[in-house]
């Protein structure tokens, strides 16, 4: 992510995966609804005030009940 902090945000690199996915593609099968990438880990950007509003935002995009799974988080 090339942005500067502004207004007491600050970047934060999410690195998440979907369980549901990677436990379907070990089976060799493929989700109904995501696709076979999330098997692997992403890494999603965000702008948030400290790491609890970034998770609540990643929660929001990519909602735990729907299998996504944070791996990690960092400042950036």
């Amino acid at each position: 992510m090339l942005q500067h902090a502004m207004n007491g945000r600050k970047a934060f690199e999410v690195t998440l995966y979907n369980k549901d996915v990677r436990a379907a593609v070990k089976d060799n099968q493929s989700h109904v609804i995501y696709g076979d990438h999330w098997a692997d880990a992403q890494i999603q950007d965000v702008m948030a005030s400290d790491e609890v509003e970034a998770l609540n935002l990643i929660d929001m995009r990519y909602p735990r009940e729907e299998g996504f799974v944070v791996q990690k988080l960092s400042e950036c």
